[in-house]
């Protein structure tokens, strides 16, 4: 007989679910990995530089590879006391209750969620444009309206154009600092938007990058209960993005309506207790944003030395104009064993870049020099056309 565990308002069942709810559950779920993965080339993951998809390549930190190896033995288990230990040191670290926070496995699943939760054919999906696109593709699997608002001249949010754009918005997605450009919104810029905001809508504010950056956490608005939602992920500064780890942080009523939607799920357990024990190393954040800073910095030096445009960014990736279409740029840096990408519509001459090694940006800089100056161009049969991203892509791993 399994053992009694008492039932917490974050392990509800099913029952009773929206038709949008369902839709959620049954669509199948695209994010980061799966973009990555559609744009890269053969054997990309096997040979070559891969600045293509915002992995940190110092991969997990000693502690979480330790923690994680030991729990292995306990795999046949579900352990789900790993994650509320997790949640426990969360709660404690950003001063929030536990009940204000739901452990998954990465951010992309509870980001959906939330679309399906706050949005619905009355209620659109506001984003910036260009600005991550999960949530958007979320919302098309859904037939949600979808408003994509060009970024203000510094490439920050224009909240203010998002606000007037969407009277009918349930959703304002903020990614903080933005993915793909790496720049920041400001945190007054943001109390704007919530302040202003149609009424019965969230502000889903997505900061997977901030740790890299100077940006302000908006948990504040969190603690205040404003109808705020945040997501946090280990994918990036942590370099978790093959164990699978993130968190939303919101007040409870608004945690609930996402519980309705995603239900219960038992996490990974390599993913939390590497969480967790990447959290009680102190210089882990400070020590990986200025290593990041320091490669990032010499390569925008590199840049401007050689008259190459880019957006000055303060994460791990930053838009380079290419000025012409990216994706010939794409491809015959692809034939340098140097994998970059992807493009925004929106931005056609533009992709972004991964911020590597210094042996990596060693190589993305000679690649890059030969592919601008004509020296190498893609070659016949190099690479293999872009996956549509449908219905045919697997939940992200």
């Amino acid at each position: 007989m399994a053992a009694d565990r008492s039932v917490s308002p974050s392990r509800r069942s099913f029952l009773g679910l929206s038709a949008a709810a369902s839709a959620a559950i049954a669509l199948r779920m695209v994010g980061e990995p799966m973009l990555a993965r559609a744009a890269r080339h053969p054997k990309a993951q096997q040979q070559g530089v891969m600045i293509d998809a915002n992995e940190n390549p110092l991969g997990p930190c000693a502690a979480a590879r330790e923690a994680a190896a030991a729990i292995v033995a306990n795999g046949g288990r579900y352990c789900d006391w790993v994650t509320d230990d997790l949640v426990k040191q969360l709660a404690q670290q950003e001063g929030l209750k536990p009940e204000y926070i739901r452990i998954s496995d990465g951010s992309t699943p509870v980001l959906h969620h939330a679309v399906a939760a706050f949005t619905s054919a009355q209620r659109s999906y506001v984003t910036a444009d260009p600005g991550y696109e999960a949530g958007m593709m979320a919302s098309n699997a859904l037939n949600v309206r979808v408003v994509k608002v060009p970024l203000a001249k510094d490439y920050s949010h224009d909240v203010r154009a998002m606000v007037a754009a969407a009277p009918d918005a349930g959703v304002f997605y903020i990614c903080n600092p933005n993915n793909p450009t790496g720049t920041i919104t400001s945190h007054s810029d943001l109390e704007y938007l919530v302040a202003n905001k149609p009424k019965g809508s969230i502000v889903l504010v997505d900061e997977a990058y901030i740790h890299f950056s100077d940006a302000t956490s908006v948990v504040d608005l969190v603690k205040a209960d404003k109808d705020v939602l945040v997501l946090r992920t280990f994918s990036k500064i942590y370099g978790m993005a093959g164990l699978r780890c993130g968190a939303i942080f919101g007040r409870p009523d608004l945690i609930e309506k996402i519980d309705n939607i995603g239900g219960w799920n038992f996490m990974p357990i390599t993913g939390m207790v590497a969480a967790s024990a990447s959290l009680k190393d102190a210089q882990l954040i400070p020590e990986r944003k200025r290593i990041n800073a320091d490669v990032r910095n010499r390569v925008f030096a590199w840049l401007d030395s050689n008259g190459y445009a880019y957006i000055p960014s303060q994460t791990n990736c930053f838009m380079l104009d290419v000025k012409r279409p990216a994706k010939q740029v794409i491809d015959a840096m692809a034939g340098q064993n140097v994998h970059i990408g992807r493009i925004w519509p929106v931005w056609p001459n533009c992709t972004r870049i991964t911020v590597g090694t210094t042996p990596e940006m060693e190589q993305f800089q000679a690649a890059l020099k030969k592919v601008m100056t004509g020296a190498v161009t893609a070659s016949v049969g190099a690479v293999r056309p872009p996956r549509k991203l449908g219905s045919e892509l697997p939940y992200p791993c």
